[in-house]
């Protein structure tokens, strides 16, 4: 289970933390992520983080948008500065993990808005 805060309204300009923390195991192998979703779009990657420590922006939040994560919580985090009004909508947290010889598994939060006002 994932559960997600740290959404709600700002201005252009401003900052935000998003937090997803995981229950139960988590395992050696995945990759914590966040997607935002538009109102008639499609579900897209904003960042990732491997276990390992990798990371993967999208091209529109390089440089604004930073994901880390503390694994003693299981719990990953998306900072969030410097906001525009286009980085507005439900952000959600995806867990994929990985397990030898066992499909990967792969959960979605409840999705938390992000409204960025101009």
């Amino acid at each position: 289970q994932l559960v997600e805060s740290g959404g709600g309204l700002v201005q252009a300009g401003g900052s935000l933390r998003l937090s997803c923390a995981a229950s139960g195991t988590v395992g050696s192998s995945n990759i914590m992520a966040w997607y935002r979703q538009v109102l008639g779009k499609q579900r897209e990657l904003v960042a990732n983080m491997a276990s390992g420590g990798s990371t993967n922006y999208a091209d529109p939040v390089k440089g604004r948008f930073t994901i880390f994560r503390d694994n003693a919580k299981n719990t990953v985090y998306l900072q969030m500065n410097s906001l525009k009004p286009e980085d507005t909508g439900v952000y959600y947290c995806n867990f994929i993990r990985f397990r030898v010889g066992m499909s990967p598994t792969n959960d979605w939060g409840q999705g938390t808005q992000v409204t960025v006002s101009s």
